[in-house]
């Protein structure tokens, strides 16, 4: 797909409808609880009046599916090769939170050509109708189909623990993103959330020892978002596959993603930026090839 037909999709889903916020969640390693995350924030955020559907990006894996306790019937391939509509592919887990699969559909979408290319990225600018935010959850690391996505991001949500590997996996994935040809700092706002902190201030101080590092040798912008207490009682919800916030409301994890979300939806931030919409996001993918 060239630019000028990317354009020209984007120009067209934005005089259709409004445009969804594209927040995509990212980690420099797993295990830090990026998923966790994304599921907590999403239901948080439709608690506080949002739609929110979560694109589950972390291909191979089934991260999002298990953690709501249920099995999609259809997945992103299934819009991209047998036909399917784009609500056909939405599952609704609890809270009223949909999510999609990705499958290794995305993966694959480099490979088609320009005319079904234009098709599949019109049927996904469908979900601006049907969500305000869609939630992307990234594989972690630093591979080429991660770092593709983070690009394509306007926001970007950095999950990151006081683990000595997380930290530097951290590093690396923004050393990795700041290099990237097509990333521009200008447009892209990154900000970091510290994961099983035992209270918000050492959650401050590893975001100031990360920063220290990235401003020093990267100059990066990354802004500190806030902060997840270690919790019993969200591992307990985990084993359960059912999400903390919906289990025990009034959980230290489950209150901290709640203030987590407020942050994301303040309109005095500097989160608030001009929502993309998924006909820019994945029209940004596919113009590489």
């Amino acid at each position: 797909m060239d630019q000028a037909e990317s354009l020209r999709i984007i120009k067209a889903n934005r005089q259709a409808r409004p445009l969804a916020r594209v927040i995509t969640i990212t980690s420099g390693k797993g295990g830090v609880g990026k998923s966790n995350t994304a599921i907590n924030l999403a239901i948080w955020l439709k608690k506080l009046g949002k739609r929110v559907i979560i694109m589950d990006a972390d291909f191979g894996l089934a991260n999002i599916e298990i953690m709501f306790g249920t099995v999609p019937k259809h997945n992103l391939c299934d819009l991209i090769y047998q036909g399917k509509n784009i609500k056909d592919i939405i599952t609704w887990g609890p809270g009223e939170v949909g999510f999609i699969s990705g499958g290794s559909g995305i993966a694959g979408m480099s490979n088609l050509s320009n005319d079904y290319l234009n098709y599949i990225i019109q049927n996904l600018s469908e979900l601006d109708s049907i969500a305000d935010i869609i939630i992307v959850d990234t594989g972690a690391g630093i591979s080429d189909a991660v770092l593709e996505f983070l690009v394509a991001s306007g926001e970007i949500l950095l999950i990151t623990t006081h683990e000595p590997t997380s930290i530097t996996d951290s590093y690396s994935l923004l050393k990795a993103l700041a290099r990237h040809p097509r990333f521009n700092s200008s447009e892209t706002s990154v900000r970091m959330i510290a994961n099983r902190v035992s209270k918000d201030v050492d959650g401050q101080t590893l975001y100031k020892k990360l920063n220290s590092v990235v401003q020093r040798f990267l100059k990066l912008p990354l802004t500190y978002l806030g902060s997840v207490p270690q919790d019993s009682q969200l591992s307990e919800a985990v084993m359960q596959q059912m999400p903390v916030s919906l289990k025990n409301p009034a959980a230290r994890s489950s209150q901290a993603y709640e203030q987590i979300a407020r942050a994301l939806l303040d309109e005095n931030g500097d989160s608030k930026r001009p929502a993309r919409g998924m006909a820019a996001f994945f029209s940004h993918i596919v113009t590489r090839r």
